[in-house]
């Protein structure tokens, strides 16, 4: 079934992936059920309050898809899930992908914002998420998104209370009934693996979130390469702190530890005291987060105090991990450090076990997917020579193929091949080592986190005493980066940090959207085309840190 607003392959590139199988043919869901199959009594996925083996889980997930086929969900039908690190999160995804509904995937941060853009970009017509998390209620949340988003029927709370209109997971689950024939229908759902299964906000230089779609052989197949790749094992304990809803965490942690059959911890805290604590009691043996965590772990002042010894591997992406951070995770707790890169859109490299160590410093590794194609080229598209600098280009079967109903970005970012403009500067090595010495695409990485400096901008631009603004990043030791506002006032206007921070909120920003530092000038600088000058304004911020320019 063609999906309105996806890009498919090229026919010629789909004959060929799937006639030399490197596209496996299985579904998402099918993962779950191979592990359930060979597995059932395997301690399968642990959060804070619940544990399940594959077999449990596999029942819970059957009995949710069964409900939302009586809902009427039907296939390509898109679904948002807004869960945190918790079980239920598996549950609900893996029950949309058995019926071949598409999961659409949000953070637990998103808000208003980005959240009706998405409802309204995707179409979607399910929502599920909590009714509270920590200290925020989705309510106020949920009725402002609905007001708006009309085509949203099904709305369902997790470890929530009953609402008028609203729907309860748990009693999903619950009331389905798991009779041969429910059974039967939900087996002549199973979508086909070249249908989209899955998007990803991704974030983007023309401002608010753009959507990746994925089909289900171009996320197996890059869970399975990206897996082997860092020796991700059957027996391996794999803790996943970041959230959920990021690819990293998701695709590298969640997929590659159903692929291989391990078992998964749940982790809704970035305290180091409850990361060490969990490490511990659990007998960790493998981790995939951001650079930002692994810094704080290794720097935690109670480190000692804790029996880590468990922990035999540290898988590293979305962000620079330096060499003094690679080498104090080596030497403090004595572990394989990972050093990756990747994207939703499918690009992932790693380093390798067996990597010398300046390999592990300078680079981000090799393609973990050996049928995927990285190139550089420069400015005219020609290919250059290894050790040369230029944007990077990929295409592969664990590539997507277009972002979801954006023509126009679409044609910016592939080539008439059909290769993705990644947007980085890389260089290749004859070993096909890819180092990654630079950005085109002008985001700001706040710990792994993608914050489109436009958005800021569109939405700051909009306050009545805000001439001009330039949203950059500036310098940190601890996150990399963090989001610096640039603003000239207008003439006789009196603006303060708080003012700005509370005309965000009102605008219903995301703390993502949310400047830790802001600068009021007098004026901005301008390029010679009449454009700010954002090179002078970072080289300005640097300097006020004691930063090289």
């Amino acid at each position: 079934m063609l999906l309105e607003g996806f890009t498919p392959y090229k026919e010629e590139d789909a004959e060929k992936y799937n006639r030399l199988r490197w596209w496996p043919g299985l579904t998402l869901s099918d993962l779950l059920d191979k592990a359930a199959d060979i597995y059932p009594d395997s301690e399968a996925f642990v959060d804070g309050t619940t544990r399940a083996t594959f077999g449990q889980a596999r029942e819970i997930v059957n009995r949710l898809a069964i409900s939302l086929m009586e809902l009427g969900i039907k296939a390509t039908d898109r679904a948002l899930v807004q869960l945190p690190n918790w079980n239920e999160f598996v549950y609900a995804y893996f029950a949309f992908q058995k019926i071949g509904a598409i999961v659409v995937l949000l953070i637990d941060r998103y808000r208003q914002h980005e959240i009706n853009h998405l409802a309204r970009l995707t179409g979607a017509s399910s929502w599920v998420l909590p009714e509270r998390y920590k200290k925020i209620d989705y309510l106020p949340i949920i009725k402002d998104v609905i007001e708006d988003n009309p085509q949203l029927r099904n709305v369902i709370l997790v470890r929530g209370k009953s609402h008028a209109g609203f729907l309860n997971m748990e009693k999903l689950v619950e009331d389905a009934e798991l009779s041969e024939e429910n059974l039967q229908r939900l087996a002549e759902r199973r979508p086909d693996p070249m249908q989209v299964a899955h998007m990803g906000p991704t974030g983007g230089t023309t401002g608010l979130p753009k959507v990746v779609p994925r089909t289900h052989n171009s996320l197996v197949c890059g869970t399975e390469y990206a897996a082997r790749a860092w020796d991700f094992l059957s027996d391996d304990i794999c803790l996943l702190a970041g959230p959920i809803g990021h690819d990293l965490t998701f695709t590298k942690g969640l997929l590659g530890g159903i692929f291989t059959y391990a078992k998964t911890i749940f982790l809704d805290s970035t305290d180091m005291q409850d990361i060490c604590r969990t490490i511990e009691h659990e007998k960790v043996t493998a981790i995939v987060w951001v650079p930002t965590l692994a810094s704080r772990l290794v720097n935690y002042d109670r480190l000692g105090n804790y029996d880590l010894s468990s922990l035999k591997k540290m898988h590293c992406g979305g962000g620079a991990s330096l060499p003094d951070l690679i080498t104090a995770v080596r030497e403090k707790l004595g572990c394989v450090f990972y050093n990756g890169y990747g994207g939703t859109e499918g690009q992932t490299t790693i380093t390798r076990s067996n990597d010398d160590l300046e390999t592990t410093f300078r680079t981000v590794g090799r393609p973990t997917c050996p049928y995927d194609t990285y190139k550089v080229v420069d400015k005219s598209g020609k290919e250059l020579p290894p050790n040369t600098p230029g944007e990077l280009l990929i295409k592969g079967p664990g590539v997507f193929t277009g972002y979801y109903r954006n023509p126009e970005e679409n044609r910016k970012v592939f080539d008439n091949e059909g290769f993705f403009r990644t947007g980085d500067v890389a260089k290749i090595d004859e070993a096909g080592n890819v180092t990654l010495t630079g950005r085109i695409k002008e985001m700001i990485n706040r710990g792994g986190e993608s914050i489109s400096a436009t958005e800021i901008e569109k939405l700051i631009i909009q306050h009545p005493d805000v001439i001009s603004v330039a949203v950059i990043p500036m310098p940190d030791p601890e996150m990399g980066e963090r989001v610096c506002a640039c603003i000239q006032p207008r003439p006789g206007a009196k603006l303060s940090f708080e003012q700005i921070i509370s005309f965000l909120k009102d605008k219903k920003a995301s703390v993502l959207q949310l400047p830790e530092r802001i600068e009021f000038v007098d004026s901005m600088p301008y390029t010679k085309a009449e454009k700010i000058d954002k090179r002078m304004l970072v080289e300005d911020i640097k300097k006020k840190f004691g930063e090289p320019t």
